[in-house]
């Protein structure tokens, strides 16, 4: 055989092939499936690259698809009429006609779409949205997962074969239904997800034992990993490490405010610090009292992300604030990331962070009141969820502590839940306000819409949101129900193009917390000090501050933030 034969016998096949592929597919499922890529096109909270377009266009086709499949086998098994098969294949050539100027109508739109978000954040705009790139990678994810699907009925008409030989074929196909969904579970849960969150826990524990070259070892006796601390350098791991060599020293304060400054306290358990929560929560809590951190005036007790990191914009603020007159106590729970770890074990490091809060709380009690610190939690994304949990209501009404600042709070944060859903009538869902403003407080880029001048209770709770963060207001429900954040007044840095679609919109929020952190800092999930700023001086009063050194002082950390 000749290489032109070959080439065109390959080529026949491949043709063939693909023919035969669309042939196969459903009337209703492209054109259930075209609507679902259609609306992945709109825009959500975060900008979308087109690679990360593609994949989420084509998960959502390949779902719209499956549910056209779905209601076409059910039309089946109802005996109802059907076309014929002629007629069939005309309506299958005439969707697929309509499926593509449909979406072809809407990847020229995706441009003015994802701009419609930049130009809220403050981004330059995109030139093009890269629609073949996007429509390649979408087929590509498409066809990927319909050999899934079909692997998946290979399995349920072998379970079904099986069954006919003692039930009713109906009977059987059911069963074959439930056993494939329930193999294939226990295949995705028991071994995908378990692998992949073993091989990530891995990777990210090797990489926090990584030694950065421009980070060495603390000299003075007052930090952790020091050679007067209780925890060594090489123990505290990548995090840990960064947590306490960084932030402003007693000098760095000096020169700024101009006054007398002290060296701000920062202590760290890793992972490494102890086989229990208990563990380590005790090495923290014994290197907080040897640093003499319950003899400054502010103690904060933070629960860090999924991976252990702080966020330096949250803590340089309040020692910067406070003159570094001022302590914090991390404990490290995890090293999986916050949008993982939500996802798939919301619940881990609760243990953690009530272990540490317990200990610091239990002997900040027995402390004399006038000669004790003001007491604060602080946590960010899985930290606030974390933090708000270490502290059970009812153990700390006798004695109650200062108050919490939690930013950009998950959207699986029970008592932020309560709180939202429970805001004044009138008030929107990504800014509430909560009765006389007494307890909680909410605050985003402008503020809070408290008034300043309203009085605190005993204790304070500021919760630091951003309107495009999708850690915070993604919501299970949103596969079903239209938000309530989309109605009324929209948030400032919310698209005016947004709209909510059944599935599509959920999956689109899904997605957009995968990269919050990659907003611009002031949006999504990525908080700037300013606004920082902003919510440490409500929560915590401190003294000699006016509005032209606080504005200095939001452009010193924001030229100077990691």
């Amino acid at each position: 055989m000749t290489d032109i034969t070959m080439k065109l016998a390959v080529k026949k096949s491949t043709t063939g092939r693909v023919l035969r592929f669309l042939h196969s597919l459903s009337v209703a499922g492209i054109l259930l499936g075209t609507l679902f890529f259609s609306a992945s096109l709109t825009p959500s909270l975060i900008p979308r690259t087109f690679l990360m377009q593609g994949a989420l266009s084509g998960a959502c086709f390949a779902i719209g698809y499956a549910l056209g499949v779905g209601c076409r086998s059910l039309w089946r098994y109802m005996q109802l009429p059907e076309f014929h098969r002629h007629l069939d294949r005309w309506l299958k050539i005439a969707a697929l006609g309509l499926s593509l100027v449909v979406a072809v109508t809407f990847l020229s739109k995706a441009t003015a779409w994802q701009n419609s978000i930049h130009i809220r954040m403050k981004m330059d705009p995109v030139h093009s949205a890269h629609p073949l790139e996007v429509g390649g990678m979408a087929i590509l994810v498409f066809i990927a997962l319909v050999m899934i699907g079909r692997l998946f009925n290979l399995v349920v008409d072998l379970i079904a074969r099986r069954a006919n030989r003692l039930l009713n074929p109906r009977i059987s196909r059911v069963l074959g239904m439930l056993g494939g969904l329930t193999l294939f579970w226990f295949v995705a849960n028991g071994v995908l997800v378990r692998y992949t969150l073993y091989v990530l826990d891995s990777s990210f524990a090797a990489f926090d034992e990584l030694f950065e070259p421009d980070r060495s070892q603390p000299k003075s006796p007052l930090q952790t990993g020091s050679s007067a601390s209780l925890m060594t350098w090489e123990d505290l791991g990548r995090t840990g490490r960064r947590f306490v060599s960084s932030g402003p020293s007693a000098e760095d304060i000096a020169a700024f405010t101009g006054q007398k400054a002290m060296q701000p306290l920062r202590v760290y358990a890793s992972l490494r610090n102890g086989e229990s929560a208990e563990n380590r929560a005790e090495a923290a809590f014994e290197e907080l009292k040897r640093v003499g951190g319950f003899e400054r005036s502010v103690l904060v007790v933070i629960t860090p992300t999924g991976t252990g990191w702080i966020d330096p914009a949250a803590i340089d603020s309040v020692e910067y604030l406070h003159s570094g007159d001022i302590a914090s106590v991390a404990l490290q729970y995890s090293y999986l990331s916050s949008p993982l770890s939500l996802l798939v074990e919301p619940e881990y490091g609760v243990d953690a962070a009530r272990a540490l809060f317990t200990k610091v709380y239990s002997y900040w009690t027995k402390l004399p009141h006038d000669r004790r610190p003001k007491l604060y939690l602080h946590g960010l994304s899985l930290g606030a969820l974390n933090s708000e949990r270490s502290a059970e209501l009812f153990e700390i009404l006798a004695d109650p502590i200062q108050g919490a600042l939690w930013s950009g709070p998950p959207f699986a944060s029970r008592i932020w839940r309560r709180v939202t859903d429970a805001r004044n009538a009138g008030s929107p869902e990504w800014l509430p306000e909560f009765r006389d403003g007494s307890i909680f407080r909410f605050m985003n880029q402008n503020g809070s819409p408290t008034p300043v001048t309203a009085g605190w209770g005993p204790m304070r709770i500021v919760y630091l949101q951003y309107a495009s963060d999708p850690i915070t207001f993604f919501n299970y429900r949103d596969f079903y129900r239209r938000p309530d954040w989309l109605s009324g007044v929209r948030g400032p840095d919310v698209s005016a193009d947004l709209r909510w679609f059944p599935i599509v919109t959920a999956l689109q929020l899904a997605v957009d917390m995968m990269v919050a952190n990659s907003a611009p800092r002031g949006f999504g999930h990525v908080y700037a000090a300013e606004h920082y700023i902003t919510a440490w001086l409500t929560l915590t009063a401190p003294e000699g501050w006016d509005a032209g050194s606080l504005e200095r002082l939001a452009k010193h950390l924001s030229e100077n933030q990691d």
